[in-house]
């Protein structure tokens, strides 16, 4: 009889996650409604959770002899999170309605299951006093959207403000802010009732909290014993690390167009510019530029300010430069280079753009891999043309009542703004276009301080402060990530060389001991140097945004390994073996920061994610992904020197199996010390993340792809935590396989939802 429990146990189990992945995959195709219908609102899936649920409770009832009392307690408190779910399923409504300013209603537009479109009646009336769009001072960038409105049931009446982040809770129901009306006169508000469901539900999660700490931190916990293992000691292995960095010989000096000195480009970098919404040195302006144009951050050895002063004075010359990226796609199609200068794009005895059929057959529907080449060439041109027309030079600062707007020499100027004003923000970048092709150096000096008084005086309160330049040009200057990840890639695959190497090695002589413990040093000291750079990089980011840096992929991959290298220097005392696999899963994190999908910009989060809560989702959530890239790593070694084992012995150069399985034995204790506080870490993630989501969007739980694989994870890596249930896992060989495996589930929460799935979480 338990014997069937047990196999319809594990077939639930497998059919649930098979169901959940596949919902994911069939939503990109089909669309959310019809998943939500279909699938994730069928009869069937709610029956499969309770099926599931119905054979735990036997199994649990079963095993009740042997389980301590957070083992108990975490497994209930999964069964009252499937029962407030149930409840939230039937019982809770969510409406939607749109009001202008001075109007007011008492239904909404609701959905209750499958049952969609229906007019629900409210019980009271809101009315929306106002409506306003709060913008980051000096730019258009929102930072939040806020409705003031008035509720009144016949009796009383309450004037409530509703922002992103900030609902209001009344007689009842949640009202939250939605979106609002393009003349911004109007404001969508969302109303979600689940007065049952929540309640239940967040019951449950608060045992879930309790539960997972109670497992790290009591006295008979697995975690603990395993972190008292003698194993640990004796087999963490002990490095020896060298590495050489190649010094690569400069090429030949080409010919460069004309550019300004640098002292002067450097000056010019200073001022500030409104860019990517926000106001920053004109020096990320030019980085941001160079980069996405080149690819690269300088050119010919001229910096990316001498890049962009050298646009803006000597177009024409720099036009004839192969300075634009184009895509193998275009390049092998038009037959042309990989770079290829600005004028080759335009046929002169024709008078044509070449790639003007191209990029109108892409707007007609046409996105193969050569059209979407061509618009991406088609974009770095028009950043060209805006910067060599003035557009995109939002240099000059306009303070009226209190707002300022900033301007480029294009843009309208105000009949209000002075005549003298006017007329230098039409022709400051004119004259000074002048004096550089005249070579009048010093002339251009005096017009940058000249403009930079003139920023301090009407910047007003859309000035960074000088701490906040000060970083961000202390940003600009070094590529932090990209020389970390040289550095500790090139450490954890030495380091890991090295200890492969000794593997299988019975003795070991004084002398290569006595080296081994002076070396440990080294290792111990890049670990520390580099983790100590990249906390400055990520404290200047923060710093630069005024955010936690953990708002997009870049940021939450820097976070990934700044989290590896901590947890690995603080284990490297007791496990030295942590070190290698800390330098490599850093490295790893570090360099998929520069995939070309990952925007390293720094800009304004948008206001739904400026949320302290969101910071602790994610900051947890990426906590756990680093621990367990950890438990991967640690697998991926174990297999490589079992299979070094296995060759040496099929060779005759070893026939020590107890070594063998004392070594998969050490490795499956290393990875488990992780695995614990990760699938902790994952599970309050998700857990804090369910809050964000019920203040933000009205409810916990809403089947994003993201969401859906966070909870496929953190099932899969559950599943080696029941080693009781599951006994093939209890072999350490075994169990490497499967922790190897089970990365990809990490990799398609993270990369493939980002990138391929999408979703309202694909920011990060």
């Amino acid at each position: 009889m338990y014997r069937l429990v047990r196999h319809s146990l594990y077939v639930m189990y497998v059919a649930i996650m098979c169901c959940m992945a596949a919902a994911t995959i069939v939503e990109k195709y089909k669309g959310s409604d019809f998943v939500a219908d279909r699938m994730y609102g069928a009869w069937w899936f709610s029956a499969l959770w309770a099926v599931l649920a119905a054979c735990g409770v036997a199994w649990i009832w079963h095993c009740r002899m042997r389980m301590h009392a957070p083992v108990v307690v975490l497994h209930a408190s999964l069964i009252i999170i499937l029962c407030g779910a149930c409840i939230t399923h039937l019982t809770r409504w969510q409406g939607i309605t749109t009001i202008r300013i001075g109007g007011k209603t008492d239904t909404v537009v609701a959905t209750q299951g499958k049952l969609k479109g229906y007019e629900q009646k409210l019980g009271f009336t809101i009315r929306l006093n106002d409506f306003d769009v709060a913008t980051h001072e000096g730019t258009d960038a929102a930072a939040d959207y806020i409705s003031n409105i008035t509720v009144s049931d016949g009796q009383s009446s309450d004037d409530m403000s509703i922002a992103m982040n900030h609902p209001a809770k009344t007689h009842g129901v949640t009202i939250m802010q939605m979106g609002f009306d393009a003349d911004r006169l109007g404001s969508t508000l969302a109303v979600n009732s689940d007065p049952w469901g929540t309640p239940v539900t967040y019951t449950g999660y608060a045992l879930l909290f309790l539960s997972v700490v109670w497992m790290l931190l009591g006295r008979r916990s697995t975690f603990r014993r395993l972190l008292g293992s003698r194993i640990l000691r004796e087999y963490s292995l002990a490095v020896v690390a060298a590495f050489a960095m190649a010094g690569m010989s400069p090429s030949a000096a080409a010919e460069v167009p004309h550019s300004l000195p640098r002292p002067t480009a450097d000056a010019m970098g200073k001022l500030l510019i409104m860019h990517n919404g926000r106001i920053c040195p004109m020096q990320t302006y030019a980085l941001d530029f160079t980069r996405k144009v080149y690819g690269s951050s300088s050119y010919e050895g001229l910096s990316a300010m001498q890049v962009v002063t050298g646009w803006m004075f000597w177009g024409d010359e720099w036009a004839a430069q192969p300075f634009i990226k184009t895509g193998s796609h275009v390049s092998n199609t038009l037959m042309i280079d990989r770079h290829n200068a600005m004028n080759r794009f335009f046929n002169a005895s024709m008078g044509c753009y070449i790639l003007g059929p191209y990029v109108q057959e892409y707007y007609a529907g046409q996105h193969d891999k050569f059209h979407s080449d061509a618009i991406a060439v088609d974009e770095r041109i028009q950043l060209i043309m805006q910067l060599r027309g003035g557009e995109s030079l939002h240099l000059f600062p306009l303070t009226a009542k209190g707002s300022t707007k900033w301007l480029s020499p294009t843009d309208h100027v105000p009949s209000s703004a002075p005549k003298e004003y006017a007329a230098f923000i039409r022709g400051a970048i004119t004259l000074m276009h002048s004096y550089a092709t005249s070579g009048d150096i010093a002339a251009i000096d005096g017009m940058v301080q000249k403009l930079a008084a003139l920023q301090r005086r009407d910047g007003g309160k859309s000035l960074p402060t000088d701490t906040q330049v000060s970083a961000e040009l202390a940003y600009n200057a070094v590529p932090f990530n990209t020389v970390l990840f040289i550095i500790n890639l090139t450490m954890g695959f030495v380091m890991l060389f090295v200890n492969l190497k000794r593997i299988g090695r019975r003795q070991q002589s004084a002398h290569t001991a006595h080296i081994t413990r002076v070396t440990r040093i080294l290792p111990t000291a890049v670990m520390a140097l580099s983790l100590s750079t990249l906390t400055v990089f990520c404290v200047l980011r923060w710093i630069v945004s005024g955010t936690i840096p953990m708002a997009n992929g870049f940021e939450t991959m820097l976070f990934v390994a700044w989290t590896v290298m901590l947890v690995s220097l603080l284990c490297s005392r007791r496990m030295p073996i942590v070190l290698t696999f800390g330098f490599i899963m850093s490295g790893f994190f570090l360099l998929v920061s520069h995939i070309s999908q990952m925007d390293p910009q720094i800009s304004h989060v948008m206001p739904v994610l400026n949320s302290p809560l969101l910071s602790i989702h994610v900051s947890v959530i990426m906590f756990a992904f680093a621990l367990l890239s950890i438990t991967f790593i640690c697998g991926v070694t174990a297999l490589a020197a079992h299979l070094k084992l296995t060759l040496a012995a099929r060779k005759g150069r070893h026939d020590d199996d107890t070594a063998d399985n004392r070594l998969l034995e050490a490795y499956s204790v290393l990875s488990r010390v992780f695995l614990y506080p990760a699938i902790a870490a994952l599970a309050i993630g998700i857990f804090v993340g369910a809050i964000w989501a019920e203040r933000s969007w009205g409810e916990y739980w809403g089947w994003d792809p993201k969401e859906t694989w966070a909870l496929i994870t953190l099932m899969i890596y559950a599943i080696p935590l029941h080693t009781s249930t599951v006994s093939a896992l209890r072999k350490p060989l075994r169990y490497h396989v499967f922790m190897t495996l089970a990365f990809l589930a990490i990799i398609m929460t993270y990369f493939g939802v980002n990138y391929f799935l999408g979703g309202m979480h694909s920011y990060a």
